[in-house]
């Protein structure tokens, strides 16, 4: 089975490609068609699509063809985002912000520990800390931890 999901004029789609039949899902029914029960228990709207004239049918075909298109390109983007996130996510990690932590000269025991707290549940604090230059990372770090445990 395939499946693809699409936003149409608000709408979301559900395309389900099985058996050599297409089913929809939608969040709002178009009223045309019928509901089939699946294997799985849920109910599709199955697309019918009327055999007509040989252009009818190229012309729906090249509609198809568009519409997969669209949606590979979707599918193409998203990924390409979800990447760019985890770069992201990776360039301002815990691990990451421990390293360059490690780096520091002159970090006691109770600061280090207290600034490894600080970025276990503050990413906005990794993202700074990592991002800030390396003379004003310490600074930072006692200024920020003196104020969160006065």
């Amino acid at each position: 089975m395939i499946g693809i999901i699409a936003m149409l004029n608000g709408t979301v789609i559900i395309l389900h490609i099985t058996g050599g039949m297409t089913y929809v899902d939608e969040d709002g029914s178009s009223g045309s068609g019928e509901d089939v029960n699946m294997l799985d228990g849920q109910k599709r709207h199955q697309v019918v699509v009327p055999s007509g004239s040989g252009g009818r049918k190229r012309s729906r075909k090249a509609n198809g063809d568009a519409i997969v298109d669209a949606m590979l390109e979707i599918a193409a983007a998203s990924k390409m985002r979800a990447t760019a996130i985890l770069k992201n996510e990776d360039r301002f990690s815990i691990s990451k912000c421990i390293k360059v932590l490690d780096e520091l000269p002159d970090v006691d025991e109770g600061l280090y520990f207290l600034a490894l707290d600080l970025f276990e549940n503050n990413s906005s604090a990794r993202e700074i800390f990592i991002s800030l230059k390396g003379e004003k990372r310490l600074p930072w770090l006692q200024c920020k931890l003196s104020v969160s445990h006065s």
